[in-house]
């Protein structure tokens, strides 16, 4: 039986991942001038598809991108890619597509009559090291902050990820798996490329702003909703977070993942249950149902 195969579809021409190449003119590899997204498939299905392709959608309008693909062309690509990656139903795939403003002069002024390009990645889903399930990730607070949105709009899933970067860097430096980044005024916005939830005082609560809006966090909203188990978006100051006894990410490829630890500026080390405590672990259960659920109701999407 045939394994996954990583492969890449460059406007339309498919290679194995190792073989793709760009024109080094591109805005995207020239300046971060680019917009993109991930999902996962779960028993073949995509996750999500259509949220993500409005939000891949959003992104482009608040960077004034017009982007020239349809939506139904790079959902066909993005299968075609998938199939060329002799993937089987039961993988777990992986799959980013991005768009790039197009090849232009070196300018930093985008000309509007650029026609966009595309790149599609198909992999494996990345391997989560199961401790960071049994145990949980360390998490430590970096000295960077967040841009603010007036200079950087959170929303914007763009290719210009240096303010992250310097973030997980300096975590890293720390003995951190991941970062929680604060704003300039001391508010939690979300983890490196991760949203952060925590349970303050009996609460689940996420940070309301300065962070994008995750499709996995807004899906665990329903799914816990459905079951009767409320969340809250509110403003966490970092002040608030001695007071967590719980805390856990949420993305597309980690779906809910504990934290086992949070180190703070002043190398105060904060220490959350080992493998998630209840509430973690009730969202893992419920959003694992959410799942099945959304996969046997979406049948006819599948990728493979």
């Amino acid at each position: 039986m045939s394994e996954l195969r990583p492969m890449a579809n460059v406007d339309g021409q498919i290679t194995a991942m190792h073989d793709a190449m760009i024109p080094v003119m591109d805005r995207g590899f020239l300046y971060g001038d680019s917009v993109y997204e991930v999902f996962r498939t779960h028993k073949g299905v995509p996750l999500f598809m259509a949220d993500h392709f409005e939000r891949l959608e959003n992104s482009a309008a608040l960077i004034s991108m017009e982007i020239s693909q349809s939506r139904d062309q790079l959902i066909k690509e993005i299968r075609r890619t998938c199939q060329a990656s002799s993937a089987r139903r039961e993988d777990d795939i992986y799959v980013r597509y991005q768009i790039t403003r197009g090849v232009g002069p070196v300018d930093l002024y985008p000309n509007p009559d650029l026609k966009t390009r595309y790149v599609i990645i198909v992999s494996s889903l990345p391997a989560r090291k199961p401790e960071y399930y049994s145990h949980g990730m360390d998490m430590a607070v970096p000295s960077v902050r967040r841009n603010p949105a007036n200079a950087l709009d959170p929303n914007i899933k763009g290719g210009n990820y240096m303010n992250n970067i310097l973030a997980i860097t300096e975590a890293r430096k720390l003995g951190a798996d991941d970062c929680i980044i604060l704003n300039r005024e001391g508010f939690v916005t979300e983890a490196a490329n991760s949203n952060v939830w925590f349970v303050i005082d009996g609460r689940l609560v996420t940070p309301a702003s300065g962070n994008l809006k995750g499709l996995t966090k807004k899906h665990i909203h329903m799914a816990l909703t459905q079951r009767g188990v409320t969340s809250e978006e509110v403003e966490v100051h970092v002040n608030e977070l001695p007071d967590a006894s719980e805390c856990f990410v949420t993305s597309a490829t980690r779906d809910v993942m504990p934290c086992a630890s949070l180190r703070l500026e002043d190398g105060r080390v904060l220490v959350f249950p080992e493998g998630g405590g209840e509430i973690t672990r009730r969202v893992q259960d419920v959003f694992s149902d959410y799942l099945d659920a959304y996969v046997a109701a979406h049948t006819e999407d599948v990728m493979v």
